[in-house]
């Protein structure tokens, strides 16, 4: 845990990579993540957590497959929105955003089951920030 304050803006300045977050504190047994991100993901799902998304910039697509049927949230920037756990779901940014993540520290960015791995998302538990 960070015994200083962390500058978003800055850690997020600090990488290039998309899809690949960065763990900027943690909170209990959750990790604060930043990430940049831009295209599309994959359908995955967490099985034992929810997933909170924050937007800074820009604006996030979350497909979601739920028992009414398949349907898009729309978070553009300053909006939060929960994935519940057990949600098949699928997070874009057509033009590119920038967004925070709150998990559970571990949990995989693709989740516990998911389509196949697209070269340009990072399989990871987060990166620690440099």
């Amino acid at each position: 845990m960070n015994s200083e304050p962390v500058s978003l803006a800055r850690a997020l300045g600090s990488f290039e990579d998309l899809w690949s977050p960065r763990i900027v504190t943690a909170v209990n047994d959750y990790d604060v993540r930043v990430a940049k991100v831009e295209g599309e993901h994959l359908w995955h799902v967490h099985d034992h957590t929810d997933e909170f998304f924050l937007v800074l910039e820009g604006e996030l697509h979350i497909a979601l497959r739920e028992p009414a049927g398949e349907r898009t949230v729309v978070l553009p920037k300053g909006s939060v929105f929960t994935v519940p756990r057990g949600t098949e779901h699928k997070p874009a940014a057509p033009a590119g955003a920038s967004i925070l993540l709150f998990e559970p520290t571990g949990t995989s960015t693709v989740g516990d089951r998911h389509d196949e791995v697209p070269p340009h998302v990072d399989a990871t538990t987060g990166h620690t920030l440099a």
